[in-house]
C-alpha cells in the first residue's frame, strides 16, 4: 500500500469530491460547516457550499490536504487559519483557548474524512502530519485542535470528524483545556 499527501487544489476537485463520498457528512456539508455562522450554514445549500470549497481549493494556500493510497482519493484534513474558520470563535465549548482568536497565525484542524473502505489504515495520523508540515510552512505559529476523548464516551463515526485524541498526542500536541469530559483543546507550538 502506497500512501501519498498533496493539497487539495482546483486541479483535485474530483479527488475531494471522490473522498467525501465514502461516508459521513462530507457530500452535504462540503467542509463549510466551521467556516461559515450557524445562519450562514442554514441559508446555504449543498450547491452553495460545494462553490465556497471550489473557491477555498483554488486559493493559496490549500485549505486542506487529501492523502491518497494507491493513486486513489482516500482521505481529507481541513487545515488552516482559525481567522478563516468563524464558527471555531463562536462555539462555546472553545472557549477556553489560549490563543487570541483573530490572530492569523493560530491555525486550526478542523475536519478529517477517510472513506469507509480505507479506515484503520492510519490515515488520520498521516494526514495530521501532513497538516502540521502544511501549517508550518505556510507560517503558522500554533496549531490548534479539538478533538474528541474516546475513552471518556463513545461515539459514532459521524461525530469524530474532528478527530481523535489519541492522534493528536502522537503528534505531540498538549491539551490546553477541556471544556467537557469527552471535549479537550489541544496545540501544538510549531516554533518549538
Amino acid at each position: 500500500m502506497t500512501i501519498t499527501i498533496a493539497p487539495a487544489t482546483a486541479e483535485r476537485f474530483d479527488d475531494v469530491e471522490h473522498t467525501f463520498s465514502g461516508g459521513g457528512d462530507g457530500p452535504s456539508c462540503q467542509c463549510q460547516w466551521w467556516t461559515l455562522t450557524n445562519a450562514q450554514f442554514q441559508a446555504s445549500d449543498r450547491d452553495e457550499r460545494e462553490g465556497m470549497l471550489r473557491e477555498q481549493v483554488a486559493a493559496e494556500p490549500s485549505p486542506a490536504l487529501i492523502a491518497y493510497v494507491d493513486g486513489e482519493a482516500a482521505g481529507w484534513v481541513r487545515v488552516g487559519p482559525r481567522t478563516t474558520q468563524p464558527r471555531l470563535a463562536r462555539t462555546r465549548n472553545f472557549a477556553a483557548t489560549t490563543e487570541p482568536w483573530d490572530d492569523p497565525s493560530v491555525w486550526a484542524v478542523t475536519c478529517f474524512i477517510v472513506r469507509k473502505e480505507h479506515r484503520g489504515q492510519g490515515l488520520n495520523q498521516r494526514l495530521l502530519d501532513a497538516a502540521i508540515d502544511h501549517a508550518r510552512t505556510n507560517g503558522a505559529r500554533v496549531l490548534e485542535a479539538y478533538p474528541t476523548d474516546t475513552s471518556a464516551a463513545k461515539h459514532s463515526a459521524n461525530d469524530l470528524y474532528i478527530g481523535i485524541l489519541s492522534v493528536f498526542e502522537n503528534a505531540g500536541f498538549r491539551e490546553v483545556a477541556r471544556p467537557k469530559p469527552e471535549r479537550v483543546i489541544v496545540q501544538l507550538d510549531l516554533n518549538a
